[in-house]
């Protein structure tokens, strides 16, 4: 469900098959702005503003994405130490 609505019906109201808005939600397509302009519509939000959601989340998850990359370092760092200690 997006906002209340199953994605048949979501697809239907943008005009999209359910395929395609699919493909959207996994990030294998971007949508067009004509697009965002009818889910800005559905949902009364500014274009603009679904952007800079968009925006904010790309951001939150390159920096997670660089955290766990850091993470794992360090847990292999801590268990080739502790693999030291074995010895």
């Amino acid at each position: 469900m997006i906002y209340g609505y199953k994605a048949k019906e979501m697809s239907r109201l943008l005009d999209i098959s359910p395929s395609y808005l699919s493909e959207i939600e996994n990030n294998k397509k971007k949508p067009t702005l004509d697009l965002l302009e009818k889910y800005s519509k559905i949902f009364q939000i500014k274009v603009s503003s679904i952007i800079a959601m968009s925006e904010n989340y790309n951001e939150d998850l390159k920096n997670n994405l660089n955290i766990n990359k850091v993470m794992v370092r360090l847990m292999n760092y801590l268990a080739a130490l502790h693999g030291d200690d074995d010895d």
